[in-house]
């Protein structure tokens, strides 16, 4: 073989190596949008990213806005629009359903995570957001006095410190949200977490003969 053959055959492995890792790049997707943070997908691989940070795949998360983000890939600098999530052979996604049997006093109980971590959940239709004492944080592994925004929240025993955190993902059976608000009390109230509008405002939920169904929305 000539040494130009060989040249050029170098040359065109470097091509298909470059329209390889361009390829890749195309596989970087926006899938959900909140202020200061974004839910990307990269080769299937999805995480909350807060601006400033690094996720999947090294994509950087520049900013963030409900119009869309800016995504650093391969050290270039692009804005992504948000896109629908598909799975191979473009199917369209279905809804995923929970029913949740009424308890002791009538409310509703349900084993669910945060952030990857088991946690019981007592169903709150009146609670602003996700609320849980300071004990049930720390199981968690949030370390709410660092990332959290202090606040003041009033409870039936007075008003208590308190921080406003953002859960990376709640999960309540099949169900899952990303980015969902938190509220972490100071002290041992209230004594079980509480599922509240954060969570149950993203989903379709509705009460049917002493159950609660909770649905997924698309």
């Amino acid at each position: 073989m000539t040494n130009n053959r060989m040249y050029a055959l170098a040359a065109g492995l470097v091509s298909l190596l470059s329209l390889g890792l361009a390829n890749a790049a195309e596989q970087v997707m926006v899938v959900g949008l909140f202020p200061g943070a974004a839910v990307i997908n990269v080769d299937g691989d999805r995480k909350l990213v807060k601006v400033g940070k690094t996720g999947p795949g090294g994509v950087v998360v520049v900013s963030a806005d409900s119009h869309g983000a800016v995504l650093r890939v391969d050290g270039v600098e692009r804005t992504y629009a948000l896109e629908r999530e598909y799975s191979h052979g473009f199917a369209v996604p279905t809804k995923t359903q929970v029913s949740i049997a009424k308890g002791i006093g009538g409310h509703y109980w349900i084993a669910g995570s945060a952030n990857g971590q088991p946690i019981q959940f007592l169903v709150d239709t009146g609670a602003t957001t996700i609320a849980m004492n300071d004990s049930q944080a720390r199981q968690l592994g949030i370390d709410y006095r660092v990332v959290g925004k202090p606040t003041v929240v009033s409870t039936a025993s007075g008003t208590v410190t308190a921080w406003k955190v953002t859960l990376d993902k709640v999960k309540v059976g099949s169900i899952q949200v990303l980015g969902v608000e938190a509220m972490v009390l100071d002290g041992p109230s209230p004594t079980e977490a509480l599922l509240g509008m954060s969570f149950l405002s993203r989903v379709s939920w509705r009460e049917e003969q002493g159950m609660l169904i909770l649905e997924s929305k698309l």
